[in-house]
């Protein structure tokens, strides 16, 4: 009966507790310092189309990103600056797939709708 013993328990959670106090909040938004990790690319659908003629145009970010990262972001890579941006999180679902009806998890994504000024444009093509 090792695989009881305390020795083992106490090891493990003197090491869960040497990997939580390593690890800071501010770590987990260093995609800000690189725009490209901040941004996946534009999203295309009829929507964003016909949203794209009104100068609204629609981004695929990362989940971390938050509203300033994606406003830096465009300025850095379309050299445009947004008036607003709005955040939406799809969280991710649980569908049945097939003809056996299996269980298939879809991962959960984040998108930004990106206001520019009448002016301006982004030429995404």
């Amino acid at each position: 009966m090792a695989f009881f013993s305390r020795t083992k328990k106490t090891e493990e959670t003197q090491s869960k507790e040497i990997t939580t106090t390593t690890k800071s909040p501010k770590q987990t938004l260093a995609i800000g310092r690189d725009h490209t990790q901040v941004m996946s690319g534009p999203q295309i659908t009829e929507k964003s189309v016909r949203q794209g003629e009104q100068n609204v145009y629609t981004f695929t970010v990362a989940k971390q990103a938050t509203k300033f990262l994606v406003r830096d972001a465009v300025k850095a890579i379309y050299g445009v600056t947004p008036v607003k941006v709005n955040m939406v999180t799809k969280r991710p679902a649980r569908r049945l797939k097939g003809s056996k009806n299996q269980l298939v998890k879809e991962s959960g994504t984040k998108k930004a709708y990106v206001y520019l000024k009448t002016g301006d444009t982004i030429n995404l093509v």
